[in-house]
């Protein structure tokens, strides 16, 4: 489908340059200032920005839906976060006496 008639951009193209885009960073913000970048181009009239949002957000988001963890990766996860609190919980910090008052 043909997104931007100005610079006769399909969503096809648009689609793989956020894929291409979030292989290279999943944290990145895609906005369509750098799809046009990316395809050398820069948004004449700007009609096609509206449409160009709505394929990064559908394209970003299905993109994370398949990069996501499995929930028991995710307990794991804060499960040892929660362990490693623990550990750390007894160290001082700091060198002052624990008497010490600044004010």
């Amino acid at each position: 489908m043909l997104v931007c008639q100005c610079n006769m951009i399909t969503s096809k193209e648009i689609e793989d340059i956020v894929l291409e885009l979030l292989r290279a960073d999943p944290w990145q913000l895609v906005v369509p200032a750098k799809v046009y970048a990316e395809l050398n181009r820069r948004a004449k009239c700007s009609g096609c920005v509206p449409n160009v949002v709505d394929i990064i957000v559908r394209v970003t988001e299905s993109y994370q839906a398949q990069q996501a963890h499995q929930p028991a990766e995710l307990v794991n996860l804060q499960s040892g976060l929660e362990k490693l609190k623990k550990q750390r919980s007894g160290v001082r910090r700091e060198r002052r006496s624990t008497g010490h008052r600044a004010a």
